[in-house]
């Protein structure tokens, strides 16, 4: 059977390395960042929260669950995305037919050379919309499981390396339980985020709706102001932002907490916990920061933890919203008095030099 061809690699070119030729510093991959963002808002209207919450999962490296109602530019905003940061794009639709094979490809008989070649399926691209993920059954969403921890697809006995950036935005209907298969807890907690978009004011509403009058065009044409590579270096990027030990103990309490909440049944995983360092380092990069605050931390709590956890079952009764239950809890937990030192009163000099920061963290 035949491979798909894979390029050989080449630490030398590669732009995420350290010391690479494509190397960022964490200002420098924030001002990129912020590009894409100021692009990607010419198409989608209303919503710049969401849009920076969906930035901060692809740059840290993970996957984006969007979950919200029809109609509020989901399938747009994912597109927009893909086009803006130059990267290939493919959609799923998932219905209750969808087969395994038709998410990861499969091999076939090639009559002209009497061969087994192996057709890849739309999973082979760097940016996956999977529209409506809980609409298919779970064997179908199970073969994302794979792609989305390990970058690769083991398909027929072989194993294939998939395109470098590689991430899913993956869209479900939360109001809609008839057809629908929910997401299971191994596969919800390998999305680093989870975003809801809501409706938009009705003057946001009225200003989208004559944009489109406007522009004589169903959508705005974006322009590609990234390319892989790039966003390869901006990822490189988060990993250079500092993190102090107070930070690390912060998380760390935080995901304690949701596993001894009387209301949680399930707390968060340490997986959690991982996800929430990441994407506070990205919201920190994007703020043209190289170190990490405790208001970055507390931001991104409950989009990082929030599908994580497991509410007990009286509060499904009573309607009570795991973000709500989150928010109570990260509100429980005092946050460090962690300064930068670049911030602080500079200490007086020394006889033997200067009293300037040494970049670090003063308490």
């Amino acid at each position: 059977m035949t491979a798909v061809p894979q390029a050989p690699a080449d630490p030398s070119a590669d732009p995420a390395a350290p010391d690479g030729p494509g190397a960022l510093t964490p200002q420098q991959a924030g001002d990129r960042a912020r590009a894409v963002l100021k692009e990607i808002e010419r198409a989608v209207v209303g919503k710049p929260e969401a849009l920076r919450l969906v930035m901060l999962g692809i740059v840290a490296g993970g996957h984006v669950l969007i979950e919200d109602l029809p109609g509020l530019g989901k399938t747009l905003l994912a597109r927009s995305f893909a086009t803006t940061l130059g990267l290939d794009f493919r959609r799923i639709q998932f219905t209750p037919d969808l087969l395994p094979s038709d998410v990861t490809g499969a091999p076939f008989y090639d009559q002209r050379s009497g061969e087994m070649v192996f057709r890849p399926g739309p999973l082979f691209t760097q940016l996956l919309l999977a529209d409506e993920i809980n609409r298919t059954p779970p064997k179908t969403q199970a073969a994302l499981l794979e792609a989305m921890a390990e970058g690769q697809v083991s398909v027929d006995g072989a194993t294939r390396r998939l395109p470098q950036p590689f991430a899913v935005i993956a869209t479900a209907n939360p109001i809609e339980y008839e057809g629908t298969y929910s997401l299971p807890e191994a596969q919800l907690d390998r999305f680093l985020i989870r975003v809801r978009m809501g409706y938009l004011s009705t003057g946001l509403e009225a200003a989208m709706l004559r944009a489109r009058l406007d522009r004589s065009a169903p959508e705005a044409v974006l322009d590609a102001v990234s390319s892989p590579a790039e966003l390869l270096a901006v990822r490189a990027a988060v990993e250079r932002v500092e993190v102090d030990d107070d930070l690390v103990d912060y998380v760390i309490a935080l995901v304690d907490a949701t596993r001894n909440d009387p209301e949680i049944q399930v707390g968060a995983s340490p997986r959690g916990g991982l996800a929430l360092v990441q994407l506070a380092r990205a919201r920190a990069m994007l703020e043209g920061r190289d170190y990490l605050t405790p208001e970055d931390v507390k931001e991104l709590a409950v989009p990082a933890l929030a599908h994580r956890i497991t509410l007990k079952p009286e509060l499904w009764v009573r309607e009570i919203d795991a973000d709500e239950v989150l928010a109570r809890v990260v509100a429980g937990v005092p946050a460090p008095q962690t300064v930068p030192r670049a911030a602080a009163p500079a200490a007086p000099a020394g006889p033997g030099g200067s009293g300037g920061s040494d970049g670090g963290f003063a308490r």
